[in-house]
């Protein structure tokens, strides 16, 4: 299939995203929406595990699990995925506390949609796009010139 990869990356984002929101949901209700910024760090924590090993596996197929290799990739991914939580904390913080958007809050069939998350909705679509840049040309790159 000639766009396998993107749509593999699509459907494993959306799955990363939805672990990320429901995380970050929960711990909203857990302990308390002042402490969005932290939750949010814990949430993206939970999403970046599993999408590590979804791209890994299924989307860019690097396959290996030798140490040599993970020493290589998590760090990579890792570091790729903290600078885009950078950029979704600094926007959080921009649309919450700048924007006015805690303002917004409604229920769609009994879930609470605060302005917290759709500030965390529109910034997802940007760190979706920036982090499958980092993986296919810079984490998981090489590994495919590797296999080949």
């Amino acid at each position: 299939m000639k766009n396998k990869e993107i749509i593999l990356y699509v459907l494993f984002g959306g799955l990363t995203t939805l672990v990320n929101f429901f995380a970050f949901w929960l711990l909203n209700k857990a302990a308390g929406e002042y402490a969005y910024l932290v939750n949010n760090v814990i949430a993206w924590f939970v999403a970046v595990v599993f999408a590590y090993v979804t791209n890994k596996l299924w989307v860019f197929e690097s396959k290996s699990w030798a140490f040599k290799t993970i020493v290589k990739e998590i760090p990579e991914f890792f570091l790729a995925r903290v600078f885009s939580l950078f950029i979704e904390e600094a926007g959080l913080w921009l649309f919450v506390e700048k924007a006015g958007f805690d303002s917004f809050s409604f229920s769609v069939l009994g879930f609470d949609v605060t302005g917290k998350l759709l500030a965390k909705a529109v910034l997802a679509v940007i760190v979706v796009i920036l982090n499958y840049f980092f993986s296919k040309f810079i984490i998981f790159a090489r590994k495919k010139k590797e296999n080949n």
